[in-house]
């Protein structure tokens, strides 16, 4: 950094950013930050608080975030902590928000079972690590630091409460996003501008039906854009909408209408399932786990 600019002030406002944002900071967060910093200088700043052992540094949706650590539990860890505890608090550490399974600590540490149990339960009744259940194992445990909030393919994100799938609530926020969908197409059916403005203005993104839904108050969880792709998503494979591309890259959805009964192998869901080239007798698509092929014999 150049000599008129002070380290600690710019260490500090690094990490009072940080502070302000326990869950993770990007580099645009730090940029605006200290926005008289160049990029290089920005760097060797951030790698100067990494290299302090002040930062985690995890991949969330191929962007880095920094999350700020915990360093009273490090306090903690030090007052009374054997060699073992260290060890094994260390090796959950590295594994972040994904945790680490007790076996893989078991091998790392070279701990055997009852010793490793006992250093588990210590720094769990100190509040430093926790156990958490994997929602595609219940039966399987991972170990993560106390104040990470589990990673989404650990807790299952937004569908799940208590490792239990939220079908009643998927359900609900399906109709509400097909019910804005629908408002947003019937709101400019009759453009004056002609059908072509109308149906392209009848899109929506995303975005727009997430803060929708935010601004609804129906959801106790707070729903990222990614969820209710997920849901606009269904929407399309039921056959309720469509998704467009805009110029510019942006994802954009639409409800329809179908004006006559689809015919023949279009009706079975196979027929329009994206994954039906993976479906087979086993493994995880299959037809009888397939949730659209149970409605369809319903019916």
């Amino acid at each position: 950094m150049s000599e008129n600019k002070s380290d600690d002030v710019v260490l500090e406002k690094i990490l009072g950013v940080a502070r302000k944002n326990p869950k993770g900071v990007s580099d645009k967060d730090m940029a605006s930050a200290v926005p008289e910093l160049s990029s290089a200088e920005l760097v060797a700043a951030i790698n100067k608080l990494l290299q302090q052992g002040m930062f985690d540094l995890y991949n969330q949706g191929g962007k880095l975030i920094y999350k700020l650590k915990n360093q009273s539990s490090k306090q903690t860890l030090a007052k009374g902590a054997d060699n073992e505890e260290k060890v094994v608090y260390n090796l959950i550490e590295e594994a972040g928000n994904k945790g680490i399974w007790i076996r893989d600590i078991r091998v790392r540490s070279n701990l055997a079972n009852t010793q490793l149990t006992k250093v588990l339960k210590s720094l769990e009744s100190k509040k430093l690590i926790k156990a958490v259940k994997c929602v595609n194992a219940s039966k399987k445990k991972v170990y993560m630091l106390f104040n990470l909030e589990p990673d989404r393919s650990i807790s299952g994100g937004a569908w799940y409460q208590d490792q239990d799938f939220e079908s009643e609530f998927v359900d609900i926020l399906n109709r509400q996003c097909l019910r804005f969908l629908q408002q947003r197409a019937d709101k400019i059916k009759n453009n004056p501008r002609g059908p072509i403005v109308g149906r392209t203005q009848s899109y929506a993104t995303a975005a727009e039906v997430q803060k929708y839904i935010t601004d609804l108050g129906i959801s106790k969880v707070k729903l990222e854009v990614e969820d209710v792709i997920t849901i606009l998503n269904t929407l399309v494979y039921d056959g309720k909408a469509e998704s467009s591309v805009y110029p510019d890259g942006n994802k954009v959805y639409r409800a329809i209408e179908s004006l006559i009964p689809p015919p023949g192998l279009v009706q079975v869901p196979c027929g329009v399932c994206p994954l039906v080239q993976k479906c087979c007798s086993v493994g995880l698509i299959t037809p009888q786990t397939c949730k659209y092929m149970s409605e369809w014999l319903d019916q």
